[in-house]
């Protein structure tokens, strides 16, 4: 059995309109929404932001802030985004979702070697963080937060955020989860995420190298053309998210309609 959905996502808007259909069938969810901007060329394939907002907004009043989780992550520092840089658009976009959502989730930028390379390539390297400048920024962040009235959170916290204001986070968070949906749910850790990973045992049905957004920070992308094949070749009838699989005897798929 689901006991739960957990979304994450950028732009939720084609899903919005179906969410009535899921909580007739039965469905329980949440929403990830990583919400943050950079410039074009860190994120060419992202929508404006107006419209990123108006949708968390639209989402937020459809099943309620509590359900829609906001998260700025990563952040990224290089020689043009410094820390003056996330204080404005943290502290902006922090009055623009006021009342719209309970927390946020910050962390770091991961400096996977994809990642590294594709911020050079892109005309934004990677820069080491400043301890002194991220205690100031990470203070900052939690305040703002909290006077716009949500609960600052970390991330698998390995940059010590939980020391500036911040409560350990999970975002597979089985307290959270029992809390809207009034179910009990396990709170076993899952083995298979990082050590500092606090959240619960699931089953991931998403899959890498399918977005086209061409992110150049984005950890699930190998390969943006190998992401732009996966995606021209989606297929919303299939129970697959690229092609037209269909489950042989011995797996347990969802049922065609």
């Amino acid at each position: 059995a689901v006991d739960a959905i957990v979304f994450w996502t950028r732009d939720p808007s084609p899903l919005i309109g179906h969410l009535p259909e899921l909580r007739s069938l039965g469905h329980e969810f949440v929403f990830q929404f990583t919400l943050l901007e950079y410039p074009p060329a860190l994120h060419p394939g992202m929508p404006p932001l107006p419209g990123r907002l108006d949708a968390f907004r639209r989402l937020s009043d459809l099943i309620g802030p509590e359900r829609v989780l906001w998260r700025y992550d990563p952040v990224v520092l290089t020689a043009s985004i410094g820390t003056d840089f996330h204080r404005r658009w943290f502290e902006r976009l922090s009055r623009e979702l006021a009342g719209h959502t309970r927390r946020v989730t910050v962390s770091l930028v991961e400096p996977y070697r994809k990642t590294l390379s594709r911020m050079k390539r892109a005309g934004a390297e990677l820069m080491a963080p400043d301890e002194a400048g991220l205690a100031g920024l990470f203070t900052f962040m939690s305040q703002a937060a909290r006077d716009a009235g949500m609960t600052p959170a970390s991330c698998a916290d390995e940059a010590g955020l939980d020391g500036f204001g911040f409560v350990p986070g999970a975002c597979v968070d089985s307290e959270l989860l029992s809390a809207v949906t009034g179910r009990p749910l396990p709170r076993e850790k899952d083995p298979n995420q990082r050590p500092a990973c606090r959240c619960a045992k699931s089953r991931d049905i998403g899959m890498y190298d399918a977005c086209p957004a061409g992110c150049a920070y984005c950890y699930a992308t190998r390969d943006f053309a190998s992401a732009r094949r996966a995606h021209a070749a989606h297929d919303p009838g299939s129970p697959s998210l690229t092609g037209r699989h269909e489950p042989s005897g011995d797996q347990h798929g969802l049922p065609l309609p």
